[in-house]
């Protein structure tokens, strides 16, 4: 077991508003985020609908003359990163910078300059291609200009894959505070491509909704009626610290992140890390099928012992008739996204002998808990 390491500050900013607290408010409200596209004109597109940070002004955290240096995903990523270091009330000291890291991930980096200076490149030649073009579209600079901004100058990463990025960047950077590689990271992700080819290339791929007469309700996972998912943009950015350093400084502890497991997009791969981070939390020799509500059940193992990968909201009777004596069933409560685990074991005498909850994270290529 290495270091624990606990979560101290919180900055979102995303189309359903501009601070973490305004964000929770809005999702208890079941306000959306989703609308018709503004940044661009999205009449001669299929999709024309996404989740557009609002009323979003970069020249609150940026110089103006510095905002052309950056991607509008490093401007996001600037603003969350503001908000959770002013939470977590934590300083960044000569003595403490080497071993302050930043790891931030993003799935495309700046598309917006991609396209603006291929524009220019296009109207004007290559003399018109601006100097700062790389380092402001380049996935690891928000990490880069996080790191700056807070002198943070231990381990500066940035991941780049997909949907996963943010979770793969936080679970990394609990990985590196736990075997002592830093004491605090600022870890994240941020994506800003709301822009007319990020649009277009995903609906090309008709991977994009297409309900644009009816956007606040076109982002529907797991039911029937879904016709692709919504494109939106923000950052959200949390500050880790090893536990005894946070407490040491009087820090508010939001959270604990216990583990981290990751794998590929297969069924019978994310059972094997269910399994081996159940095994560390003690159920060992534990089987699962697992069934995601649209690809059926996996023949990943007997049926005594079960991981059902979809919300319920208690234990199904019929299914706990099936346990056999010793066999537990493992189940979520929650949304597919974000859970917590119902162990039921069913003792010799066919009673349920214990009912725990465990917090749990899914997302679609890891687990962490």
């Amino acid at each position: 077991m290495g270091r624990r390491v606990v979560v101290t500050g919180i900055g979102l900013i995303c189309g359903v508003g501009n601070t973490a607290e305004e964000v929770w408010k809005k999702l208890l409200a079941g306000k959306s985020g989703v609308a018709r596209i503004t940044q661009f004109d999205p009449s001669q597109f299929a999709c024309q609908i996404a989740a557009e940070v609002k009323n979003f002004d970069p020249l609150n955290f940026i110089e103006k003359k510095e905002l052309k240096k950056m991607g509008r995903f490093i401007h996001l990523a600037l603003a969350a990163a503001d908000e959770a270091m002013k939470a977590s009330g934590l300083e960044v000291t000569p003595e403490i910078s080497e071993r302050v890291g930043v790891h931030i991930g993003s799935g495309i980096g700046g598309f917006d300059v991609i396209e603006r200076e291929h524009i220019s490149l296009l109207n004007g030649g290559p003399r018109k291609i601006s100097p700062f073009f790389i380092p402001a579209a380049i996935v690891n600079l928000a990490a880069g200009h996080v790191s700056i901004r807070y002198q943070a100058r231990g381990p500066n990463e940035a991941t780049c894959t997909a949907c996963t990025s943010s979770a793969h960047a936080i679970g990394d950077a609990f990985k590196i505070i736990s075997r002592c590689d830093a004491d605090v990271m600022i870890a994240g992700g941020t994506e800003a491509a709301i822009t007319p080819m990020g649009v277009g290339g995903f609906a090309a791929m008709r991977a994009l909704s297409t309900r644009n007469d009816d956007p606040e309700k076109a982002s529907r996972p797991w039911d029937s009626g879904r016709d692709g998912f919504v494109i939106g943009e923000g950052a959200g950015v949390l500050i880790l610290e090893e536990l005894e350093f946070a407490k040491k400084r009087g820090a508010a502890i939001l959270a604990e992140i216990v583990g981290h497991v990751w794998t590929i997009e297969i069924v019978e791969e994310l059972a094997e890390a269910a399994q081996q981070r159940l095994n560390d939390l003690g159920y060992r020799n534990v089987d699962f099928r697992i069934g995601d509500g649209s690809r059926g059940w996996s023949e990943h193992a007997p049926y005594d012992k079960i991981l059902v990968a979809a919300a319920h909201e208690k234990l199904p009777e019929d299914l706990l008739a099936q346990l056999k004596p010793g066999g537990r069933l493992v189940m979520p409560l929650g949304s597919a996204e974000s859970q917590q685990l119902t162990v039921a074991t069913k003792d010799d005498a066919g009673g349920i002998q214990k009912r725990e909850i465990i917090p749990v994270r899914f997302t679609r290529l890891e687990t962490i808990i």
